[in-house]
């Protein structure tokens, strides 16, 4: 526990064996303000119960504390507020079990499957690709460090109608155009077809309407459309020629995502296609029509009435017995707890799905599928720019391999200005380059709480000032650089007598807390607990080091406690990043 929880479970005994109230949780704050002590405890909720002023309560509840635990120094009380000043040996050896427990992951013994990414294979990843998968791959790292077994997934959605109007802009426009040909990432080759069936369909679209015909009969009517419908029949039917292109064209925007996703520094233990799960659900459709759970309209078609539930009726399979987006998923959930013992099941899937989610798990809940109740949607908001929305079809995204080249640039850019790297090697240069440039975007996105949406602004991201990863990796290589010139070498022992003052004690407190952040954040599937705790850290260490002489210090034993206490605050950095996917360097 660190010392706040301390001091929770401790006052939550005083109350009950000195008053005998049970249900009352009083709030402790660190304290701010300029009263002496180190935490503050509000006792207006004890008022009703005792008939007691706030100054009495909090006077018999300091003399409690002071009797019966050996680590508060003293306490006043001030307009019925509580303030205890607690020893430096507690804060000491609470710095000292935090430190040696850094790394201690208490096993959950579950298992959590999240699934991410999970892209179309008709264009190549942009940036809302981006959040989902830094928000996918944190959590799944998040809840590794809290004790959870966690398989990564994905679903690529490598069949429909969308991937075979690349494939037929392709035959029709390229040429015979290959990712070697054109010098190409295969993603973006494919990806550029995609783009240019919907100019041409368009097109098509305008001259069908000039010459007569309705827009929606010109829109069914067009001939790209008829020829991409066609190639989509072939495809369910197994022809081979229809088939080996897919598999082609598939094969190159494969190895384009993969060279993005080593970029950008995730990765998966398992990967589905949709291609071989689509038929999946048919047999659940079955189960729900026996189960009478769904019903089948005259036209042969498979529904369910949610409208109990305070939602609509829902079609579930077509009347020429295709399946659509909620049988597969249907299939596919079922197929993931049937292969896998896994407990807990998380979409990381943006908030215009919410209501697929909605009533994905309440059918699964319907069929009598008792892990239903563990499915759960982390649902965030789109990334938008100062552009504005990002549309595929128009080729008006933001490319994910641009955005982050983007990045690296900058990063090169501002280190070149500040010439800090003169005496790095040139691999060492690029190393660094990357890390910074990469962690601005990842920290940039992060640190918003995922339900919300968010504008993304690659300038202000890798700003070396603020609520920044740059900030919080250069604090971290200012720590590496005091400890290289003080010759330190680790120890991360610490003196259990030692006079510490107030900007210590706010950087051991905030250290103390980590293990407390990663069970909030694992708890709420939220990242920027993480950013956010250790921009907190970054803050208070940077107090600390302002205004405490480290390697100009006379005191031998001063000195060492401070190396110490910036050895382990760098710990906690480097590893409170790495959850964030960021990595470290140890000069900026």
């Amino acid at each position: 526990m660190n010392i706040k929880e301390t001091l929770q479970q401790t006052l939550a005994e005083l109350i009950q064996s000195v008053y005998q109230i049970y249900d009352v949780t009083l709030e402790i704050q660190e304290n701010k303000t300029d009263f002496e002590g180190d935490f503050t405890i509000v006792t207006f909720p004890l008022v009703k119960y005792l008939k007691k002023s706030p100054d009495q309560i909090g006077m018999e509840l300091g003399g409690a504390f002071t009797a019966q635990s050996d680590f508060i120094q003293d306490f006043n009380v001030v307009k019925g507020f509580l303030n205890l000043t607690i020893k430096d040996t507690f804060f000491l050896k609470n710095l000292k079990t935090s430190s040696e427990n850094l790394n201690t992951i208490t096993p959950k013994n579950e298992t959590v499957m999240v699934e991410f990414s999970s892209p179309n294979t008709n264009k190549p990843l942009h940036l809302g690709h981006i959040r989902n998968n830094l928000l996918g791959y944190s959590v799944s790292q998040i809840l590794q460090e809290a004790g959870y077994d966690v398989i990564k997934t994905q679903i690529i959605n490598d069949r429909g109608i969308h991937i075979c109007k690349s494939m037929v802009a392709w035959q029709k426009f390229g040429n015979g155009a290959t990712p070697q040909s054109m010098n190409r990432k295969g993603d973006k080759l494919v990806g550029e077809y995609y783009v240019a069936f919907d100019q041409h369909y368009k097109t098509q679209i305008s001259e069908l309407i000039a010459s007569g015909m309705d827009e929606e009969t010109a829109k069914k009517q067009a001939p790209l459309m008829k020829e991409a419908q066609k190639m989509l029949l072939e495809w369910e039917k197994g022809n081979d020629e229809v088939k080996n292109l897919w598999n082609e064209m598939n094969a190159w925007v494969y190895e384009g995502f993969n060279q993005t996703y080593q970029r950008l520094g995730v990765n998966f233990d398992q990967v589905q296609h949709e291609s071989e799960t689509y038929l999946l659900g048919k047999n659940i459709i079955q189960e729900g029509l026996l189960k009478n759970v769904f019903y089948r309209k005259d036209d042969g078609s498979v529904w369910i009435d949610l409208t109990e539930e305070g939602l609509d009726h829902k079609l579930l399979l077509r009347a020429d017995g295709t399946s659509v987006y909620m049988t597969q998923d249907l299939g596919t959930a079922v197929q993931r707890f049937a292969e896998n013992d896994i407990q807990k099941l998380i979409y990381t899937v943006g908030n215009e799905q919410d209501y697929h989610f909605q009533v994905l798990f309440l059918i699964l809940k319907k069929l009598g599928y008792s892990w239903a109740e563990h499915l759960y949607h982390l649902s965030y908001g789109m990334v938008e720019l100062p552009a504005g929305k990002m549309k595929s079809r128009e080729g008006t995204v933001v490319d994910a391999d641009d955005l982050m080249q983007e990045m690296y640039l900058t990063a090169k850019e501002k280190a070149q200005e500040l010439g800090k790297l003169d005496q790095l090697s040139d691999a060492e240069k690029e190393t660094s380059y990357e890390t910074v440039g990469l962690g601005a975007l990842k920290y940039f996105i992060l640190k918003v709480d995922p339900r919300k949406k968010m504008l993304f602004n690659p300038a202000e991201s890798i700003d070396f000032n603020g609520n920044t990863g740059p900030f919080i990796q250069y604090t971290y290589a200012r720590i590496q650089s005091l400890l290289s010139k003080a010759e330190f070498s680790a120890e991360n022992t610490f003196p259990e007598e030692y006079p510490l003052n107030a900007f210590e004690k706010e950087l051991i407190m905030q250290l103390s807390n980590y293990r407390e952040v990663i069970e909030k954040a694992a708890a709420t599937l939220s990242p920027a607990q993480v950013a956010n705790y250790v921009y907190d850290v970054v803050k208070s260490y940077n107090s600390f080091y302002q205004n405490n002489p480290i390697l100009n210090q006379d005191n031998i034993s001063v000195k060492t406690m401070r190396l110490n206490l910036s050895h382990a605050t760098g710990l906690v950095i480097k590893k409170s990043l790495s959850l964030l996917g960021i990595g470290t360097v140890d000069r900026m």
